[in-house]
């Protein structure tokens, strides 16, 4: 059986962007074998059974076109980020103005999946970095953390490969990320707390090292816990 030099290619992408450690997203070696419309016609078959299954009409108006949106949701929008095609394309610039403090983008919106449950999770992130000789575009942040979110993730996870893509394209260690999120497995299903939601954290360099820089960061974002 040949193999298509297309898919070898894909495959070769998808080890050295996904197998590099245990805070990468889980996925098989196979996962792009498939094209983007051919898993919307699987999903779709899917949902439909699922639907069929809990006893749903799906000749009513409401629901006969459900399996189509919900297939194209899955593959074209929430889950879009676990192809790495889609990894944003970070631009840096030198730091001519020679700034040396921390940079902090704070109140970036997270929608994002519990892996656990295909529930959304919700909420804000915030960035800080120091440059070492390189920053980025602001809205390169958010289309990092939009990334690392479109797919079903656990927060610490999100957390961590956040981190670690702003280190690999700034070329520094000094940037930290806290996330607060509320989790709809536990507001609307199970305990049902509306109220809580998780605070995660992940700090590198000097964030990590120096207590006062953490400190500083949390009050910029207004949090004046430790993490």
């Amino acid at each position: 059986m040949k193999t298509d030099p297309a898919l070898e290619t894909s495959r070769e992408s998808f080890m050295e962007d996904h197998f590099t450690g245990k805070e990468e997203t889980p996925l098989r070696e196979d996962a792009f074998r498939l094209s983007d419309e051919e898993k919307i016609d699987r999903i779709r078959q899917n949902v439909r059974d699922i639907l069929l299954t809990l006893g749903m009409d799906l000749n009513d108006d409401s629901l006969r076109g459900t399996p189509d949106r919900v297939a194209k949701m899955y593959v074209k929008e929430i889950f879009a980020g676990l192809h790495p095609d889609r990894r944003p394309k970070s631009s840096t610039f030198d730091n001519k103005y020679k700034y040396g403090e921390m940079l902090v983008e704070k109140n970036i919106t997270v929608y994002s999946t519990c892996e656990h449950h295909l529930l959304p999770i919700v909420g804000k992130a915030h960035i800080a970095y120091i440059s070492g000789g390189s920053v980025v575009g602001l809205s390169k942040m958010n289309r990092i953390v939009d990334y690392y979110a479109r797919r079903p993730q656990v927060q610490e996870r999100m957390n961590i490969q956040i981190v670690r893509e702003l280190q690999r394209v700034l070329g520094t260690e000094d940037v930290a990320c806290v996330i607060d999120a509320k989790h709809l497995c536990v507001n609307s299903r199970g305990i049902r707390d509306v109220d809580s939601s998780t605070v995660t954290s992940e700090y590198g360099g000097r964030f990590k090292e120096e207590e006062s820089l953490r400190r500083e960061f949390l009050e910029y974002i207004n949090l004046d816990t430790e993490f």
